[in-house]
Parts: structure tokens; sequence; C-alpha cells
């Protein structure tokens, strides 16, 4: 049994990550200040320390009192347009705590990780080529900078440490556990299909859609989606392949196709059967055009094989844990 700390453990994609970690027999310790987190989803087996990365007397504590085999760092801020209005709360929350738990790593002999990155690392790339790992990141929002900037921090660390650590440079991740026991939970998220099936649901009155000139099919952003489950079966895959590697490794982790923003909305009206009040808005500051994903080295790499690659499926799976919650 492994000892994992899984910062950010009670938040949508690391409560996924709790849960497969202890389907697999390994010990989850979930290390979460609770500002957008929910224990109430979690297991009853895992063991949850309220902390902040912030506070260096939390995170003291937390490696004095645990030892542990390897860290999946979820923790952070992740909404693209605040990022915009207040980006020292995305450096602080997603560069400077990193390095805090960087450090602490290293001081305890902690050698192993798995770091949640993203696609926003990769800005608004040249649309007619692909995007794969070595596509050059050149972030335009302080969100993605701060990722890239965290990313830069592990890689030089790793080397003069030693440490084994993958990144996953997540597209869209929607959707909701497979067995019901967690998703997107809270009622602010800005993600465009937890929102649809709000609207679905008649939580929110309308949907709006930010931009009508992209150069897409349809003039809406376009955007590859990936199931919470699968994501979290790559994060298990990188975690077991840690003790294999010499170097850092960076995955993308998309399905290598991608929907439009309209293409969505139909969807959640396809898969709900109800149809949604959409208002047109102008785009917002930060947001590229499309972002889809190549992941041929993650599924040659470590053998990841998607189950759940179909958009229905993934709205399906959100719409249904969006109608347990009040």
């Amino acid at each position: 049994m492994r000892q994992v700390l899984v910062t950010g453990g009670a938040g949508y994609i690391g409560s996924h990550a709790v849960h497969a970690l202890t389907d697999q027999g390994d010990m989850p310790i979930i290390f979460d200040n609770l500002s957008t987190g929910f224990p109430q989803h979690l297991p009853a087996e895992a063991k949850l320390v309220v902390g902040d990365l912030g506070n260096d007397e939390d995170l003291d504590h937390l490696f004095k009192n645990y030892h542990f085999d390897a860290v999946m760092h979820f923790a952070g801020s992740i909404i693209v347009p605040e990022s915009v209005t207040n980006p020292g709360l995305y450096y602080q929350n997603n560069t400077a705590n990193t390095l805090r738990l960087l450090k602490k790593m290293v001081e305890s002999k902690t050698d192993k990780l798995v770091f949640s990155s993203t696609a926003a690392v990769y800005g608004n790339p040249d649309s007619t080529a692909p995007i794969t790992e070595t596509t050059t990141p050149r972030p335009i929002n302080p969100y993605g900078d701060s990722k890239w900037m965290s990313e830069k921090m592990i890689t030089d660390m790793a080397k003069a440490h030693h440490l084994k650590a993958t990144c996953l440079r997540y597209f869209n991740v929607a959707g909701a556990d497979d067995k019901g026991r967690s998703g997107q939970s809270s009622p602010v998220a800005t993600h465009l299909i937890k929102r649809a099936t709000r609207v679905a649901l008649g939580k929110d009155d309308s949907l709006s859609v930010f931009g009508q000139d992209y150069p897409t099919s349809d003039g809406s952003g376009v955007r590859d989606y990936i199931h919470v489950n699968d994501l979290i079966d790559a994060h298990l895959l990188a975690l077991n392949h840690l003790k294999d590697q010499d170097e850092i490794e960076i995955f993308n982790c998309g399905y290598g196709k991608g929907y439009s923003v309209l293409e969505v909305i139909a969807a959640t009206e396809r898969v709900s059967g109800k149809t949604l009040n959409v208002i047109m808005a102008d785009r917002r500051s930060g947001d590229p055009a499309e972002l889809v994903a190549v992941s041929d080295r993650i599924r040659k790499t470590l053998g990841w094989t998607p189950k759940r690659d179909h958009l229905d499926q993934i709205i399906d799976t959100a719409l249904t844990w969006e109608s347990t919650l009040p």
C-alpha cells in the first residue's frame, strides 16, 4: 500500500483521484483548504488533513506527521477570466505554492510527483499545426503562465534533486465519476458543460456563448473535452510509471478531437431533451480560438487507452451528477 499525498484532493479532479487510489488499494492523504472542495464526496477511509499550501506551518505539520511515497498535486486556481483580473492570486496559488511543495518534498526525500498542468500553457497556437508536447508554450493568460512557470520549476528541481516527475497537460475536463461518487459540485463553476447542464436542469436561466467570430467552423471556440475518469486513469498510469523514469515526462491529456461551444450546446440539448436559453456575448480576454490535443505520446509511453471518448457520454454523466446536487 502506497501513501500518496493528494493536494486539492477534495476538489473536482482531485476527489476522483482519491477514489481511484482507494479503489486500487493505495492510501491517499488529502491536503486541502476546502475553499472549493467538498469533503462529503470523499471515501470514508481516506484521510483528510485541512491545511493550506501557502501556510508554512501547515506544510511542516503535514510532512512531519506523514511519510509519502508519491505526491499528486492538484491544488490551485483554474478560472482563466479570473486570472486575467486577479493575476496575483494565480501566481500565489499555482506558482509560489508549488515551489513551497517542491521544497518540502526535497527536504523530506519524497521523490515522486504527478503534476496537474494545463493546455493553457500553449496559448493560442497555430490552428493548422497539431498541438504536441513539443509545441512551444506561449501562454496568453496568467493561468497558463502560472502553470508553465510551475512546470519549469519542477523540471529544474527534478534535475537538481533527482525527483521523478510527470506533468499532465489537461485539455477540457468534464463529466462525473462512473459510479456517481463525485463530480463538479461548485455552483459557480465556469466550465461549459457544467454550465450547460445547470441550464438544462433549470438551475440557471441562461448560458452565455463568449465569441461568435473565432476562425472556427461555426465561429465559437473549439475545445478537446476529456472525461474525468479517463484523465484519472492517466494519472494512475503516470504514478506507476514514475519508478522507471530517469527524467521529467510531459504528456498531453486529450482525445485529439475538438467540439465547438455550439456543438456542446446541441449535444446537451440532445442528451437532456431540453432547449437551452443561449445568449451570445463578446469574446472573453485570454480565451484562445481552438485547443485540441495530440496525445500519441501518452498512449504509446503509458499505454493509456480512453474508455469514454464520446461527447454525449461525458455530458450524460455530468447531467446525472448535477441532478443530484441541491
